[in-house]
């Protein structure tokens, strides 16, 4: 199996574009970072909907990111003076039932921790949704 992963950036200003992307889709994974509470919200107040109105039909693996920052005292004090904290573990996890997210994981590119399952759970996720191809695409 081989991916195409498309890299679709979130600022306004590619909103447009960014919509020419999703035809053809075979999975999204969508990431946010488990340092910004901010990204994590954008899943819902932002993807979510854009991904329901483009492709429907197309699963969705919800990853949170930067899961090594979870712990990381400058970042864990920086939140907590604008009262935010680090994504928990069980906020990803219900954040991606009620969006009916295939599966819920988190990595840190950093430490290669998680990266691999990722992917195979995108390979996983496109041969379950029975798709015969060879090359898939990946958003």
């Amino acid at each position: 199996m081989e991916f195409t992963l498309w890299d679709s950036a979130g600022q306004e200003n590619y909103d447009r574009l960014r919509t020419l992307s999703y035809p053809d889709t075979d999975v999204i994974i969508l990431c946010f970072s488990i340092a910004y509470p901010d990204s994590f919200e954008n899943v819902r107040d932002k993807w979510i909907s854009e991904i329901k109105e483009f492709c429907p039909e197309t699963p969705v693996i919800l990853v949170g990111l930067k899961k090594d920052l979870r712990a990381d005292p400058t970042l864990v004090r920086t939140l907590r003076q604008r009262r935010q904290q680090p994504v928990k573990t069980e906020a990803g996890r219900a954040m991606a039932k009620d969006i009916k997210a295939a599966c819920y994981l988190e990595c840190s590119a950093k430490y290669h921790d998680g990266v691999t399952e990722v992917f195979e759970a995108a390979a996983r996720v496109t041969l379950r949704k029975g798709t015969t191809c060879t090359m898939c695409t990946l958003l």
